[in-house]
């Protein structure tokens, strides 16, 4: 399974380089300060409340995000996690790649009771299904089906 992203081609000087011809420095900077004081927040419910109210996330309830956890700052609104899952300390989620001749932008879905370990990173354009487990410092750069275990990198099934 390859990962669903949409793919944008660039001219010129690389695509990050150009960053703010695909989106607003004013997004990116208010998106930056709401992630960084959600990062330290020790209360769940609150920061599940700014990746709501202020970045346009779909967070489930009684859904808990660690520590750390950095959520992509320029299309935090591609993210969505389902109810009851739980995102481990220190993990990235991006639905952003900024490379050289393009940038490519995709969804990130994870579904209800997930458990993703510690120090991940969650590529673009994945599913994560529900009742998923992802082991500590995996990189999941391809869907994840329901129900399965996954750990490694590069990221394997282990059940």
């Amino acid at each position: 399974m390859s990962r669903k992203t949409e793919r944008f081609p660039v001219s010129g000087s690389n695509s990050l380089w150009q960053l703010y011809r695909t989106v607003s420095f004013w997004k990116v900077a208010k998106t930056f300060a709401v992630a960084q004081i959600a990062r330290f927040t020790p209360s769940l419910r609150m920061k599940n409340w700014l990746y709501r109210v202020f970045l346009k996330m779909e967070i489930g309830s009684q859904t808990a995000i660690a520590l750390m956890v950095m959520v992509d700052v320029m299309f935090p609104e591609r993210i969505k996690i389902g109810a009851n899952s739980i995102i481990g300390y220190n993990t990235t989620i991006l639905a952003h790649e900024y490379l050289i001749e393009e940038y490519r932008l995709g969804h990130v879905v994870i579904g209800d009771r997930v458990m993703v370990g510690a120090n991940c990173t969650i590529l673009p354009g994945v599913t994560i299904g529900d009742g998923a487990i992802v082991g500590a410092g995996t990189v999941v750069h391809k869907d994840v089906p329901p129900g399965a275990f996954v750990a490694g990198n590069p990221m394997k099934q282990i059940r």
